[in-house]
């Protein structure tokens, strides 16, 4: 595997820091998005955390000549781009927060890499959308095909009907702006090629070798990722805990940045506690509800 030099890794990544606090914590977007995703909750976060921010390669103000179908053949591809930058910041012990794959893509990291980690925050992750005989992804495979020749016969028509599936009821309409923008400004081909391997990617097997506590995040009413993927993960992952969120979307950090928010700092301020007293938490035990 080639690491990154310095100036690469961190303009490849068009990464961003802000913040006052001594504890890092790592966000990473999902597919099609960008850094402005995480608006609703960067300002609690700043007050807490040094935050370290970075683009999908091929997403957002990455460098998308960096993107290369060989390296980001597979979501590996993009653990290796986000290792790159925690080596060049020399960053360890981390939080991590992803959305969708972005939180798939921080998992494989912290596996390959568990001492630049210490807890995960994981909002709607998916590790396949596909269903099989034993597992309920949401999508057939004849459905992906059908997004996937919709994108490639009209890929702005396509962007203006999937981001608002994927966004939800919200009441910021210009971070659904952002969003769908985000997706118009990107190299159409290059989007198509992340989301055939977003949405073909299996990564069920490697849920055990997490072994970073982990906080599922997830809305109560996903159309992209339903339910039942976050009870699965919850019941795979070593160590655990699930939130649910009383909301529409994909996005519950953005239709409900406010209950995302406080069960995240549940969890954070939990793990926390449990750092200080040197007790290791049984596994998978807790399911935390988000306040209303």
């Amino acid at each position: 595997m080639k690491i990154a030099s310095p100036s690469d890794a961190l303009a490849r990544s068009n990464v961003h820091l802000s913040g006052t606090g001594s504890q890092a914590i790592v966000l990473l977007h999902g597919l099609g998005g960008n850094q402005c995703m995480w608006q609703p909750l960067l300002p609690a976060l700043e007050k807490r955390y040094r935050v370290v921010m970075l683009d999908l390669v091929g997403c957002g103000n990455s460098d998308v000549t960096a993107y290369s179908t060989e390296r980001h053949g597979t979501l590996a591809g993009h653990a290796h781009d986000l290792l790159d930058v925690l080596r060049t910041l020399d960053l360890h012990h981390v939080i991590f927060m992803g959305h969708s794959v972005g939180s798939i893509i921080g998992m494989l990291a912290a596996i390959e890499e568990p001492s630049r980690f210490t807890s995960m925050v994981l909002i709607a992750p998916s590790p396949r959308f596909l269903n099989s005989t034993d597992y309920h992804g949401g999508y057939e495979r004849s459905d992906v095909e059908e997004l996937l020749a919709a994108m490639e016969s009209d890929f702005m028509g396509w962007t203006e009907a999937f981001v608002p599936a994927v966004v939800g009821v919200t009441n910021r309409p210009d971070l659904l702006m952002a969003f769908t923008n985000s997706f118009v400004q990107s190299n159409p081909a290059v989007v198509r090629h992340l989301t055939r391997v977003v949405f073909m990617a299996d990564v069920r097997d490697d849920l055990p070798r997490l072994t970073i506590p982990t906080l599922i995040v997830q809305s109560a009413h996903d159309a992209i990722t339903p339910l039942a993927v976050g009870h699965y993960l919850h019941n795979h992952l070593v160590d655990s805990h699930f939130s649910i969120i009383d909301t529409t979307g994909h996005c519950p950090h953005l239709t409900a940045p406010e209950q995302t928010m406080a069960a995240v700092d549940k969890f954070l301020s939990y793990q926390a506690a449990q750092n200080s007293s040197q007790f290791q938490p049984r596994v998978g035990t807790s399911q935390f509800k988000a306040a209303s």
